[in-house]
């Protein structure tokens, strides 16, 4: 296959697993560090943030294809902040935020580890800490949300990362579950803000 067939060859999809958008697809592009969450995970992830996703404000700080934040829409989230840095897949996300009628959904195209340097007007309760893999950014990105309040009190923050990946985990942040699914690993953290440390 040449190069341009490659290039033109039609993106992948992401489906949407649960809730009022059930069904609906995401284009996935073939893009270096674009990596969706395995569906089976993913559907893992929301059975765990069942009892909380109603109602909760869900931050998704590495967005890439918007899966996760758009799947916590569906599944009855208030609000979904998603940060990308690149400006074809944070339109992307736009776009499907538009197609679906998210309008609880705001994408914005920001580096996430600069965002994170800046306190947010208000906190919240859900974080998908999912950074391309090759940019070990889980401990600053962790350190800068717990630092920065990013978070509410006892909020819940899913990490994603490679079976072999190690991160230096916040003090107040406690692991609640895990899965690993092939080559990946989900955890589910609890942050504790009744621990000062």
């Amino acid at each position: 296959m040449s190069q341009r067939q490659r290039i033109a060859a039609p993106p992948g999809q992401v489906r949407i697993i649960g809730g009022s958008l059930r069904g609906s697809r995401l284009a996935v592009a073939d893009a270096p560090g674009l990596r969706p969450t395995p569906q089976r995970l993913r559907q893992t992830l929301f059975d765990w943030l069942a009892p909380v996703i109603d109602g909760a404000r869900v931050l998704d700080a590495f967005a890439g294809t918007g899966a996760l934040g758009i799947e916590a829409l569906s599944r009855g989230a208030r609000e979904a902040v998603l940060l990308e840095r690149d400006r074809i897949r944070a339109d992307a996300i736009a776009g499907d935020l538009l197609r679906l009628q998210q309008t609880a959904g705001q994408v914005l195209c920001v580096d996430t580890l600069v965002a994170l340097a800046t306190p947010p007007a208000e906190r919240f309760d859900v974080v998908f800490l999912d950074p391309p893999f090759d940019a070990g950014a889980w401990t600053r990105a962790a350190a800068l949300l717990d630092a920065n309040r990013w978070l509410a009190p006892a909020a819940w923050v899913y990490v994603e990362s490679r079976l072999n990946d190690s991160w230096d985990v916040p003090a107040r942040w406690r692991i609640h579950r895990q899965r690993e699914a092939g080559a990946v690993r989900g955890t589910l953290l609890r942050a504790d803000e009744s621990l000062n440390l």
